[in-house]
Protein backbone atom coordinates (compact mmCIF):
# COMPACT_ATOMS: atom_id res chain seq x y z
CA UNK A 1 0.00 0.00 0.00
CA UNK A 2 1.48 3.34 -0.94
CA UNK A 3 0.70 6.36 0.22
CA UNK A 4 -0.13 8.26 -2.69
CA UNK A 5 -3.03 5.52 -3.22
CA UNK A 6 -4.67 7.13 -0.28
CA UNK A 7 -4.51 10.60 -1.00
CA UNK A 8 -7.46 11.95 -2.85
CA UNK A 9 -7.04 13.14 -6.40
CA UNK A 10 -7.18 17.01 -5.51
CA UNK A 11 -4.80 16.58 -3.13
CA UNK A 12 -2.08 18.59 -5.72
CA UNK A 13 -4.54 20.26 -7.30
CA UNK A 14 -3.39 24.36 -7.97
CA UNK A 15 -6.02 24.91 -5.61
CA UNK A 16 -4.89 22.40 -2.87
CA UNK A 17 -1.09 24.40 -3.65
CA UNK A 18 -2.47 27.79 -2.51
CA UNK A 19 -3.90 26.60 0.21
CA UNK A 20 -1.13 24.88 1.61
CA UNK A 21 1.12 27.70 1.04
CA UNK A 22 -1.10 30.06 2.26
CA UNK A 23 -1.53 28.09 5.77
CA UNK A 24 1.85 27.75 6.28
CA UNK A 25 1.21 31.63 7.00
CA UNK A 26 -1.75 31.42 8.03
CA UNK A 27 -3.46 33.63 5.30
CA UNK A 28 -6.33 34.47 4.91
CA UNK A 29 -8.37 32.60 2.12
CA UNK A 30 -9.78 35.18 -0.62
CA UNK A 31 -13.44 32.48 -0.13
CA UNK A 32 -13.34 33.41 3.34
CA UNK A 33 -12.76 36.86 3.59
CA UNK A 34 -12.54 40.16 1.12
CA UNK A 35 -9.33 41.00 0.85
CA UNK A 36 -8.44 44.80 -1.34
CA UNK A 37 -6.51 45.18 -4.29
CA UNK A 38 -4.81 48.15 -3.20
CA UNK A 39 -1.50 47.68 -1.56
CA UNK A 40 -1.67 46.83 2.44
CA UNK A 41 -4.92 47.08 2.61
CA UNK A 42 -6.90 44.56 4.23
CA UNK A 43 -11.12 44.76 5.11
CA UNK A 44 -12.42 41.38 7.21
CA UNK A 45 -15.98 40.98 6.19
CA UNK A 46 -17.71 38.49 8.53
CA UNK A 47 -18.92 35.82 7.64
CA UNK A 48 -22.60 35.38 5.66
CA UNK A 49 -23.66 32.12 7.67
CA UNK A 50 -21.60 31.26 10.62
CA UNK A 51 -23.93 28.41 11.75
CA UNK A 52 -23.44 26.44 8.45
CA UNK A 53 -19.29 27.53 8.15
CA UNK A 54 -19.68 25.80 12.09
CA UNK A 55 -20.99 22.78 10.37
CA UNK A 56 -18.58 22.49 7.78
CA UNK A 57 -15.45 22.99 10.27
CA UNK A 58 -17.10 20.03 12.51
CA UNK A 59 -16.97 18.36 8.92
CA UNK A 60 -13.49 19.06 8.22
CA UNK A 61 -11.72 18.23 11.64
CA UNK A 62 -13.73 15.28 11.50
CA UNK A 63 -11.96 14.51 8.05
CA UNK A 64 -8.60 15.69 8.82
CA UNK A 65 -8.55 13.15 12.22
CA UNK A 66 -9.68 10.22 10.20
CA UNK A 67 -7.29 9.68 8.10
CA UNK A 68 -3.48 7.08 9.05
CA UNK A 69 -1.33 9.61 7.88
CA UNK A 70 -0.61 13.38 9.52
CA UNK A 71 -2.43 13.68 12.60
CA UNK A 72 -2.89 10.19 13.47
CA UNK A 73 -0.11 8.95 12.58
CA UNK A 74 2.24 11.50 14.69
CA UNK A 75 0.00 10.14 17.31
CA UNK A 76 0.99 6.59 17.09
CA UNK A 77 3.18 5.25 14.52
CA UNK A 78 5.84 7.58 16.95
CA UNK A 79 5.16 4.89 19.29
CA UNK A 80 5.11 1.84 20.92
CA UNK A 81 1.64 1.10 20.16
CA UNK A 82 2.04 1.29 16.50
CA UNK A 83 5.03 0.83 13.22
CA UNK A 84 4.42 -0.25 9.61
CA UNK A 85 6.90 -1.93 8.58
CA UNK A 86 7.79 -2.38 4.80
CA UNK A 87 6.85 -5.14 3.38
CA UNK A 88 8.83 -6.14 0.00
CA UNK A 89 7.87 -3.15 -1.71
CA UNK A 90 4.56 -2.06 0.38
CA UNK A 91 4.16 0.69 2.59
CA UNK A 92 7.96 1.61 1.78
CA UNK A 93 7.09 5.31 0.77
CA UNK A 94 10.42 7.09 1.01
CA UNK A 95 10.90 5.84 4.23
CA UNK A 96 8.34 8.67 5.63
CA UNK A 97 7.14 5.56 8.49
CA UNK A 98 9.90 4.10 9.64
CA UNK A 99 11.20 7.95 10.22
CA UNK A 100 8.26 8.12 12.56
CA UNK A 101 8.95 4.87 14.31
CA UNK A 102 12.67 5.44 14.57
CA UNK A 103 12.72 9.34 15.57
CA UNK A 104 14.59 10.09 13.12
CA UNK A 105 11.94 12.55 11.12
CA UNK A 106 13.13 16.20 10.12
CA UNK A 107 11.48 19.50 9.33
CA UNK A 108 10.56 18.29 5.67
CA UNK A 109 8.60 14.80 7.12
CA UNK A 110 5.57 15.64 4.73
CA UNK A 111 3.17 14.59 7.57
CA UNK A 112 4.46 17.07 9.88
CA UNK A 113 3.97 19.59 7.97
CA UNK A 114 0.36 18.46 7.01
CA UNK A 115 -0.28 18.44 10.45
CA UNK A 116 0.88 22.14 11.12
CA UNK A 117 -1.25 23.35 7.94
CA UNK A 118 -4.11 21.48 8.94
CA UNK A 119 -4.65 22.47 12.39
CA UNK A 120 -3.77 25.99 12.40
CA UNK A 121 -6.05 26.37 9.27
CA UNK A 122 -8.68 25.34 11.81
CA UNK A 123 -7.73 27.46 14.84
CA UNK A 124 -8.42 30.45 11.96
CA UNK A 125 -11.73 29.06 10.58
CA UNK A 126 -12.84 29.00 14.13
CA UNK A 127 -11.57 32.29 14.74
CA UNK A 128 -13.52 34.05 11.68
CA UNK A 129 -16.52 32.14 12.86
CA UNK A 130 -15.99 33.87 16.54
CA UNK A 131 -15.52 37.16 15.11
CA UNK A 132 -18.47 37.19 13.12
CA UNK A 133 -21.31 37.99 15.11
CA UNK A 134 -23.01 34.81 15.31
CA UNK A 135 -25.35 33.29 18.06
CA UNK A 136 -23.80 32.77 21.45
CA UNK A 137 -24.27 28.68 21.11
CA UNK A 138 -22.65 28.92 18.02
CA UNK A 139 -19.62 31.16 18.86
CA UNK A 140 -19.05 28.28 22.12
CA UNK A 141 -18.95 25.54 19.42
CA UNK A 142 -16.56 27.72 17.58
CA UNK A 143 -14.28 28.03 21.04
CA UNK A 144 -14.03 24.65 21.99
CA UNK A 145 -13.09 23.60 17.81
CA UNK A 146 -10.70 26.24 18.20
CA UNK A 147 -9.34 24.53 21.37
CA UNK A 148 -9.33 21.38 20.36
CA UNK A 149 -7.18 21.79 17.05
CA UNK A 150 -4.65 24.41 19.13
CA UNK A 151 -4.13 22.16 21.96
CA UNK A 152 -2.95 19.65 19.25
CA UNK A 153 -0.60 22.51 17.50
CA UNK A 154 0.59 23.59 21.58
CA UNK A 155 1.00 19.33 21.71
CA UNK A 156 2.78 18.48 18.55
CA UNK A 157 5.24 22.02 18.60
CA UNK A 158 5.09 23.85 21.63
CA UNK A 159 4.21 27.57 19.73
CA UNK A 160 1.57 28.66 17.87
CA UNK A 161 0.87 31.17 14.88
CA UNK A 162 -2.25 33.33 15.78
CA UNK A 163 -3.49 35.36 12.97
CA UNK A 164 -6.27 37.62 13.66
CA UNK A 165 -9.02 38.13 11.29
CA UNK A 166 -8.15 41.84 11.25
CA UNK A 167 -4.66 41.11 9.85
CA UNK A 168 -4.05 41.13 6.57
CA UNK A 169 -1.15 38.61 4.50
CA UNK A 170 1.08 41.49 4.54
CA UNK A 171 0.85 41.08 8.45
CA UNK A 172 3.15 38.06 9.73
CA UNK A 173 1.27 36.01 12.75
CA UNK A 174 1.98 36.51 16.29
CA UNK A 175 3.85 33.57 18.01
CA UNK A 176 1.83 32.14 20.93
CA UNK A 177 4.57 30.52 23.61
CA UNK A 178 3.40 27.05 24.88
CA UNK A 179 2.29 28.61 27.95
CA UNK A 180 0.45 31.61 26.27
CA UNK A 181 -1.31 28.60 23.67
CA UNK A 182 -2.30 26.70 26.74
CA UNK A 183 -3.70 30.11 28.10
CA UNK A 184 -5.28 30.85 25.27
CA UNK A 185 -6.98 27.13 24.87
CA UNK A 186 -8.24 27.28 28.37
CA UNK A 187 -9.92 30.36 28.52
CA UNK A 188 -11.72 29.33 25.03
CA UNK A 189 -12.94 26.33 26.87
CA UNK A 190 -13.93 28.07 29.98
CA UNK A 191 -16.22 30.73 28.10
CA UNK A 192 -17.35 28.26 26.26
CA UNK A 193 -18.53 25.95 29.04
CA UNK A 194 -21.56 28.73 29.75
CA UNK A 195 -22.78 28.17 26.80
CA UNK A 196 -22.60 24.69 26.05
CA UNK A 197 -25.64 22.13 25.90
CA UNK A 198 -25.49 19.60 28.94
CA UNK A 199 -25.59 16.09 27.88
CA UNK A 200 -25.04 12.71 29.27
CA UNK A 201 -24.88 9.69 26.51
CA UNK A 202 -26.79 10.36 23.32
CA UNK A 203 -25.88 9.88 20.16
CA UNK A 204 -27.83 13.18 18.71
CA UNK A 205 -25.19 15.00 21.55
CA UNK A 206 -22.14 13.77 21.52
CA UNK A 207 -21.44 14.36 18.24
CA UNK A 208 -21.37 17.72 18.57
CA UNK A 209 -19.53 20.14 21.24
CA UNK A 210 -20.95 19.81 24.77
CA UNK A 211 -19.82 20.86 28.03
CA UNK A 212 -19.07 17.34 28.55
CA UNK A 213 -16.47 17.17 26.30
CA UNK A 214 -14.95 20.83 26.87
CA UNK A 215 -14.59 19.26 30.79
CA UNK A 216 -12.55 16.56 28.85
CA UNK A 217 -10.36 18.84 27.56
CA UNK A 218 -9.71 20.64 30.12
CA UNK A 219 -9.18 17.54 32.20
CA UNK A 220 -6.24 16.98 29.78
CA UNK A 221 -5.00 20.82 30.02
CA UNK A 222 -4.42 20.22 33.24
CA UNK A 223 -3.24 16.74 33.68
CA UNK A 224 -0.11 17.45 31.02
CA UNK A 225 0.30 21.03 32.93
CA UNK A 226 3.92 20.07 33.88
CA UNK A 227 4.73 19.25 29.94
CA UNK A 228 3.57 22.22 28.71
CA UNK A 229 4.90 24.75 31.40
CA UNK A 230 8.20 22.83 31.46
CA UNK A 231 8.57 22.42 35.36
CA UNK A 232 8.12 18.45 35.10
CA UNK A 233 6.14 18.19 38.54
CA UNK A 234 2.41 17.51 38.82
CA UNK A 235 0.88 20.48 41.01
CA UNK A 236 -1.68 19.34 42.86
CA UNK A 237 -3.63 22.21 42.23
CA UNK A 238 -3.71 21.14 38.75
CA UNK A 239 -4.75 17.46 39.86
CA UNK A 240 -7.13 19.26 41.56
CA UNK A 241 -8.84 20.32 38.91
CA UNK A 242 -8.38 16.99 36.52
CA UNK A 243 -10.72 15.36 39.24
CA UNK A 244 -12.95 18.42 39.73
CA UNK A 245 -13.44 17.73 35.38
CA UNK A 246 -13.96 14.45 35.37
CA UNK A 247 -16.83 14.37 38.28
CA UNK A 248 -18.57 16.53 36.71
CA UNK A 249 -18.48 14.52 33.22
CA UNK A 250 -19.15 11.72 35.64
CA UNK A 251 -22.55 13.70 37.42
CA UNK A 252 -24.00 13.79 33.64
CA UNK A 253 -24.02 10.00 33.81
CA UNK A 254 -21.24 9.11 31.80
CA UNK A 255 -19.74 5.86 33.27
CA UNK A 256 -17.31 2.81 32.40
CA UNK A 257 -19.64 0.59 30.07
CA UNK A 258 -20.81 -2.48 32.05
CA UNK A 259 -23.97 -3.74 29.67
CA UNK A 260 -21.65 -4.60 26.23
CA UNK A 261 -18.38 -6.22 25.73
CA UNK A 262 -15.03 -3.83 25.18
CA UNK A 263 -15.81 -3.83 22.04
CA UNK A 264 -19.07 -3.26 20.87
CA UNK A 265 -18.79 0.56 22.15
CA UNK A 266 -17.05 0.99 19.11
CA UNK A 267 -20.21 0.34 17.65
CA UNK A 268 -21.96 3.11 16.44
CA UNK A 269 -24.51 2.50 18.78
CA UNK A 270 -25.45 3.97 22.00
CA UNK A 271 -23.21 3.60 25.11
CA UNK A 272 -22.30 4.83 28.51
CA UNK A 273 -18.17 5.99 27.42
CA UNK A 274 -18.91 7.85 24.21
CA UNK A 275 -18.59 11.76 25.28
CA UNK A 276 -17.27 13.28 21.79
CA UNK A 277 -17.12 11.49 18.32
CA UNK A 278 -17.64 12.67 15.10
CA UNK A 279 -18.70 11.68 11.42
CA UNK A 280 -15.22 10.67 10.81
CA UNK A 281 -14.53 7.25 8.42
CA UNK A 282 -13.26 4.51 10.68
CA UNK A 283 -11.72 2.48 6.98
CA UNK A 284 -8.38 3.64 7.79
CA UNK A 285 -8.55 2.01 11.41
CA UNK A 286 -9.84 -1.13 9.81
CA UNK A 287 -8.26 -1.46 6.72
CA UNK A 288 -4.53 -0.68 6.87
CA UNK A 289 -3.79 -2.94 9.60
CA UNK A 290 -5.87 -6.11 7.89
CA UNK A 291 -4.32 -8.37 5.06
CA UNK A 292 -4.87 -8.06 1.32
CA UNK A 293 -7.47 -11.34 1.75
CA UNK A 294 -8.95 -10.48 5.12
CA UNK A 295 -12.65 -8.60 3.74
CA UNK A 296 -16.56 -8.09 4.65
CA UNK A 297 -19.36 -8.14 2.48
CA UNK A 298 -19.33 -4.44 1.35
CA UNK A 299 -15.08 -4.55 0.97
CA UNK A 300 -14.56 -7.75 -0.68
CA UNK A 301 -11.06 -5.93 -1.99
CA UNK A 302 -9.47 -6.59 1.54
CA UNK A 303 -7.08 -4.73 3.58
CA UNK A 304 -4.03 -2.79 3.14
CA UNK A 305 -1.65 -4.79 5.24
CA UNK A 306 -0.01 -2.27 6.86
CA UNK A 307 -0.07 -1.27 10.30
CA UNK A 308 0.93 -3.88 13.13
CA UNK A 309 2.07 -3.52 16.68
CA UNK A 310 5.83 -4.59 18.83
CA UNK A 311 5.32 -8.17 20.37
CA UNK A 312 6.23 -6.11 23.68
CA UNK A 313 3.33 -3.78 23.45
CA UNK A 314 1.37 -6.68 22.54
CA UNK A 315 3.04 -8.35 26.43
CA UNK A 316 1.08 -6.05 28.20
CA UNK A 317 -1.75 -7.88 27.93
CA UNK A 318 -3.18 -11.03 30.29
CA UNK A 319 -2.69 -14.40 28.58
CA UNK A 320 -1.43 -17.11 26.47
CA UNK A 321 1.76 -14.77 24.49
CA UNK A 322 1.95 -16.24 21.30
CA UNK A 323 -2.03 -17.13 20.74
CA UNK A 324 -5.29 -14.98 21.22
CA UNK A 325 -7.26 -17.96 20.24
CA UNK A 326 -10.57 -18.43 22.38
CA UNK A 327 -10.14 -20.06 25.43
CA UNK A 328 -6.26 -18.84 25.98
CA UNK A 329 -7.11 -16.82 28.71
CA UNK A 330 -6.68 -13.30 26.99
CA UNK A 331 -7.93 -10.71 28.69
CA UNK A 332 -11.09 -9.04 27.13
CA UNK A 333 -9.27 -5.91 25.79
CA UNK A 334 -6.94 -8.16 23.62
CA UNK A 335 -9.12 -9.58 21.90
CA UNK A 336 -9.94 -12.48 20.03
CA UNK A 337 -9.36 -14.56 16.87
CA UNK A 338 -12.08 -16.93 15.78
CA UNK A 339 -10.59 -20.01 14.79
CA UNK A 340 -12.53 -23.73 13.22
CA UNK A 341 -12.94 -25.12 16.22
CA UNK A 342 -15.56 -22.62 16.66
CA UNK A 343 -17.48 -24.06 13.31
CA UNK A 344 -21.09 -23.30 15.32
CA UNK A 345 -20.13 -20.13 16.44
CA UNK A 346 -21.83 -17.03 14.58
CA UNK A 347 -18.88 -14.80 14.98
CA UNK A 348 -16.49 -16.60 12.71
CA UNK A 349 -14.17 -14.79 10.25
CA UNK A 350 -12.37 -11.49 11.03
CA UNK A 351 -11.73 -11.24 14.85
CA UNK A 352 -11.18 -8.53 17.37
CA UNK A 353 -8.39 -6.49 18.93
CA UNK A 354 -4.64 -7.88 18.14
CA UNK A 355 -5.16 -10.55 15.69
CA UNK A 356 -1.67 -12.97 15.60
CA UNK A 357 -1.97 -16.94 14.19
CA UNK A 358 -3.64 -18.27 11.62
CA UNK A 359 -6.89 -16.26 10.50
CA UNK A 360 -10.01 -17.71 9.19
CA UNK A 361 -12.75 -16.91 6.96
CA UNK A 362 -16.34 -16.88 7.94
CA UNK A 363 -17.07 -20.33 6.86
CA UNK A 364 -14.02 -21.38 9.32
CA UNK A 365 -11.68 -22.10 6.51
CA UNK A 366 -7.99 -20.74 6.90
CA UNK A 367 -7.33 -18.01 4.81
CA UNK A 368 -3.88 -17.76 2.58
CA UNK A 369 -1.54 -15.28 1.90
CA UNK A 370 -1.40 -14.40 -1.24
CA UNK A 371 1.25 -16.73 -2.11
CA UNK A 372 -1.38 -19.13 -1.13
CA UNK A 373 0.35 -20.32 2.38
CA UNK A 374 -0.75 -19.87 5.53
CA UNK A 375 -2.03 -16.52 6.73
CA UNK A 376 -0.97 -16.61 10.07
CA UNK A 377 0.26 -13.26 11.52
CA UNK A 378 3.75 -13.60 13.27
CA UNK A 379 4.39 -11.92 16.64
CA UNK A 380 7.74 -11.04 15.59
CA UNK A 381 8.67 -8.15 13.46
CA UNK A 382 12.61 -8.56 12.64
CA UNK A 383 13.20 -5.60 11.08
CA UNK A 384 11.53 -2.30 9.35
CA UNK A 385 12.31 -3.28 6.07
CA UNK A 386 12.42 -6.59 4.37
CA UNK A 387 9.14 -8.26 5.94
CA UNK A 388 6.69 -11.11 5.14
CA UNK A 389 3.16 -10.10 4.60
CA UNK A 390 2.26 -12.06 7.59
CA UNK A 391 4.96 -10.76 9.80
CA UNK A 392 3.68 -8.56 12.68
CA UNK A 393 0.51 -8.60 15.22
CA UNK A 394 -2.75 -6.54 13.58
CA UNK A 395 -5.09 -4.32 15.25
CA UNK A 396 -8.53 -4.01 14.97
CA UNK A 397 -10.65 -2.06 17.25
CA UNK A 398 -13.59 -0.60 14.93
CA UNK A 399 -14.73 -3.45 13.16
CA UNK A 400 -16.03 -4.12 9.35
CA UNK A 401 -19.11 -6.37 10.63
CA UNK A 402 -20.34 -3.90 12.98
CA UNK A 403 -24.25 -3.76 12.77
CA UNK A 404 -25.80 -0.93 11.07
CA UNK A 405 -27.90 0.90 13.69
CA UNK A 406 -31.72 1.03 13.91
CA UNK A 407 -31.96 4.55 13.19
CA UNK A 408 -34.91 5.13 10.93
CA UNK A 409 -34.73 6.00 6.93
CA UNK A 410 -34.38 9.76 7.45
CA UNK A 411 -32.44 9.74 10.73
CA UNK A 412 -29.68 12.30 10.87
CA UNK A 413 -27.34 10.43 13.93
CA UNK A 414 -24.94 8.70 11.68
CA UNK A 415 -25.25 9.12 7.28
CA UNK A 416 -22.75 6.56 7.14
CA UNK A 417 -22.82 3.22 9.89
CA UNK A 418 -18.84 3.52 9.85
CA UNK A 419 -18.84 7.64 10.18
CA UNK A 420 -18.30 6.92 14.28
CA UNK A 421 -15.11 7.94 15.37
CA UNK A 422 -15.01 8.38 18.87
CA UNK A 423 -12.74 11.45 20.19
CA UNK A 424 -13.01 11.61 23.73
CA UNK A 425 -13.97 8.41 26.05
CA UNK A 426 -15.11 8.24 29.55
CA UNK A 427 -12.50 5.23 30.35
CA UNK A 428 -10.26 7.60 29.29
CA UNK A 429 -11.73 10.86 31.78
CA UNK A 430 -11.61 7.74 34.41
CA UNK A 431 -8.29 6.81 34.20
CA UNK A 432 -7.11 10.53 33.83
CA UNK A 433 -8.77 11.23 37.60
CA UNK A 434 -7.27 7.64 38.49
CA UNK A 435 -3.76 9.93 37.65
CA UNK A 436 -4.51 12.64 39.26
CA UNK A 437 -5.54 10.76 42.53
CA UNK A 438 -1.85 8.97 41.68
CA UNK A 439 0.25 11.63 41.49
CA UNK A 440 -1.08 13.58 44.70
CA UNK A 441 0.05 10.59 46.15
CA UNK A 442 -3.62 9.11 46.65
CA UNK A 443 -2.21 5.43 45.34
CA UNK A 444 -4.67 3.24 47.39
CA UNK A 445 -7.31 5.43 45.65
CA UNK A 446 -5.97 5.25 42.38
CA UNK A 447 -5.79 1.86 42.88
CA UNK A 448 -9.28 0.90 43.31
CA UNK A 449 -10.18 3.07 40.30
CA UNK A 450 -8.00 1.41 37.91
CA UNK A 451 -9.39 -2.26 39.05
CA UNK A 452 -13.20 -0.65 39.20
CA UNK A 453 -12.58 -0.52 35.58
CA UNK A 454 -10.98 -4.01 35.37
CA UNK A 455 -13.78 -5.44 36.41
CA UNK A 456 -16.05 -4.08 33.67
CA UNK A 457 -13.54 -5.89 31.31
CA UNK A 458 -13.86 -9.69 31.23
CA UNK A 459 -11.06 -11.89 32.36
CA UNK A 460 -9.19 -8.81 33.66
CA UNK A 461 -7.77 -9.80 37.15
CA UNK A 462 -7.13 -6.72 39.53
CA UNK A 463 -3.78 -5.53 39.80
CA UNK A 464 -1.77 -5.61 43.47
CA UNK A 465 -0.08 -2.30 43.48
CA UNK A 466 0.31 0.75 41.35
CA UNK A 467 3.11 2.39 39.88
CA UNK A 468 3.77 4.44 36.99
CA UNK A 469 4.85 2.15 35.00
CA UNK A 470 1.54 -0.01 35.47
CA UNK A 471 -0.43 3.07 35.18
CA UNK A 472 0.92 3.66 32.13
CA UNK A 473 -0.02 -0.06 30.88
CA UNK A 474 -3.37 0.66 31.92
CA UNK A 475 -3.64 3.42 29.50
CA UNK A 476 -2.50 1.01 26.77
CA UNK A 477 -4.79 -1.81 27.09
CA UNK A 478 -7.38 0.89 27.77
CA UNK A 479 -6.80 3.04 25.04
CA UNK A 480 -4.72 1.67 21.78
CA UNK A 481 -5.13 3.49 18.99
CA UNK A 482 -7.26 6.04 20.35
CA UNK A 483 -5.11 9.04 19.54
CA UNK A 484 -3.41 9.18 23.21
CA UNK A 485 -0.23 7.35 23.32
CA UNK A 486 2.05 9.74 22.00
CA UNK A 487 0.53 12.00 24.68
CA UNK A 488 0.74 9.61 27.51
CA UNK A 489 4.20 8.80 26.92
CA UNK A 490 5.55 12.43 27.07
CA UNK A 491 3.59 12.85 30.23
CA UNK A 492 5.60 9.60 31.81
CA UNK A 493 8.71 10.66 30.35
CA UNK A 494 9.04 7.71 28.13
CA UNK A 495 8.15 8.86 24.55
CA UNK A 496 12.38 9.05 24.33
CA UNK A 497 13.12 5.32 25.95
CA UNK A 498 13.65 2.90 23.49
CA UNK A 499 11.88 0.24 22.06
CA UNK A 500 11.80 -2.44 19.22
CA UNK A 501 13.46 -1.17 15.98
CA UNK A 502 13.92 1.92 17.60
CA UNK A 503 16.85 3.34 16.74
CA UNK A 504 17.27 7.06 18.51
CA UNK A 505 16.62 7.36 21.80
CA UNK A 506 16.91 9.47 25.04
CA UNK A 507 16.58 12.93 22.97
CA UNK A 508 14.43 15.42 25.19
CA UNK A 509 14.39 17.22 21.82
CA UNK A 510 12.22 14.63 20.10
CA UNK A 511 9.34 15.38 22.79
CA UNK A 512 8.24 17.87 20.47
CA UNK A 513 8.38 17.51 16.35
CA UNK A 514 10.17 20.43 14.51
CA UNK A 515 8.64 23.69 12.87
CA UNK A 516 8.10 22.93 9.16
CA UNK A 517 10.41 24.16 7.06
CA UNK A 518 8.20 26.23 4.94
CA UNK A 519 6.83 27.60 7.93
CA UNK A 520 10.07 29.30 9.18
CA UNK A 521 10.56 30.97 5.68
CA UNK A 522 7.06 32.62 5.33
CA UNK A 523 6.86 33.68 8.82
CA UNK A 524 10.20 35.49 10.51
CA UNK A 525 8.01 34.85 14.07
CA UNK A 526 9.04 31.75 14.31
CA UNK A 527 11.52 30.01 15.52
CA UNK A 528 12.89 26.44 15.20
CA UNK A 529 12.61 23.70 18.12
CA UNK A 530 15.90 22.97 19.87
CA UNK A 531 17.42 20.23 18.42
CA UNK A 532 16.29 20.45 14.80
Amino acid sequence: MKIKTLIKPFTFSAFAIAILVSCTDLEIEETDSIISEDTGDFTFTPLADPASSLSDLYNKVGGDFQGQDNIYALNEVTTDELLVPTRGTDWGDNGVWRQLHTHTWNAAHIFILNSWNTLNQNVFRATEIIESNPSTAVVAEAKFLRAYNMFFVMDFFGSVPFREVTEGPDVDPRVLSRMEAYDFVMQDLTEALADLPTTGPDLTKTVKATKQAAQFLLAKLYLNASVYNGSGTFDPTDMDAVIAAVDAITASGFAVESDKNYFEIFEPTEDTETIFFLRSEVAARIWNSLHYNQNAPDNTGGGWNGFSTLAEFYDKFEGDPNSNYAGDGQEERRGIVWDNTNANDLNLGIGYGFLIGQQYNSDGTMLKNRQGGPLAFTKEIPALVGNTEVQGIRLLKYHPYDPIPDTGDDSPLIESFRRHQIFFRYADAYLMKAEALFRKGQTAEALAMVNDLRSKRDNTPALTSLDETSLLDERARELFIETWRRNDLVRFDQFTSPWSLKEVTGDPNKNLFPIPEIALLSNPNLTQNPGY
